[in-house]
């Protein structure tokens, strides 16, 4: 988020967490409209670790810096201060003062109508479909009929646009609307051959996440269209 009037959601909450019965260290992120988690094994370490919200522009240079680093990285938690070590170089930065409220509750727990798709086709289609749709909504409608996913946008000035793609799921019939920019920011993420889509209904928070790697997860609210 970069709403600064909710502070505690402009950064990623980093916190120790459980995953199936196995620690993990977890990040999150949201603004509201989406939300974004990532887990990976516990480090060791980090066994009892308080959560901390990191703001944004330093995660921002620590993953620039992290990209060209030789060595692993030595990370130091304090109640206000936290401290990346690696090569040559030390990063310290304030922590966000806040609590983060409880993500879980957003996560959806029964979404149970599964769709699979190429994440890249899928991109590729909303990048083009999107292209003329509404500056202010940037809304893009998904129209899944057995196993063709038709995406749809249109504008008062550009007209309309659709295109199909092939995917798979079980009989399922449903159309919902999304903000592309989103939509496209999430599937840009996925490095795996399969991306997963979990809906409830048109009105419901939707699951994406890569069908073959649960370490990574997204939420994102539908729109009207």
């Amino acid at each position: 988020s970069t709403d600064e009037t909710r502070y505690y959601l402009t950064g990623i909450y980093l916190h120790e967490a459980s995953s199936n019965d196995i620690p993990v260290l977890r990040a999150v992120a949201t603004d509201g409209h989406r939300l974004a988690r990532f887990e990976m094994p516990l480090p060791q370490g980090a066994e009892n670790m308080p959560g901390v919200i990191l703001p944004r522009k330093m995660v921002g240079e620590i993953y620039k810096l992290a990209e060209e680093a030789a060595a692993d990285i030595t990370i130091s938690v304090s109640a206000n201060k936290i401290r990346f070590a690696f090569d040559h170089i030390i990063v310290t930065s304030k922590l966000i003062d806040g609590t983060y409220p409880d993500y879980q509750k957003v996560i959806p727990q029964n979404n149970d109508k599964i769709v699979e798709v190429d994440p890249k086709a899928f991109s590729s289609a909303i990048d083009r479909v999107s292209t003329i749709s509404s500056e202010k909504t940037r809304a893009i409608k998904l129209s899944v009929d057995n196993k063709t996913m038709t995406l749809a946008s249109q504008s008062p000035d550009a007209g309309s646009a659709t295109e199909d793609i092939e995917v798979s799921n079980d009989n399922l019939a449903l159309e919902i609307g999304f903000n592309s920019s989103y939509l496209l920011d999430i599937t840009r993420q996925l490095e795996g051959d399969q991306c997963r889509i979990v809906f409830a209904d048109a009105n419901a928070p939707t699951i994406i996440q890569d069908a073959a790697d649960a370490s990574s997860l997204y939420v994102l609210m539908p729109l009207r269209v």
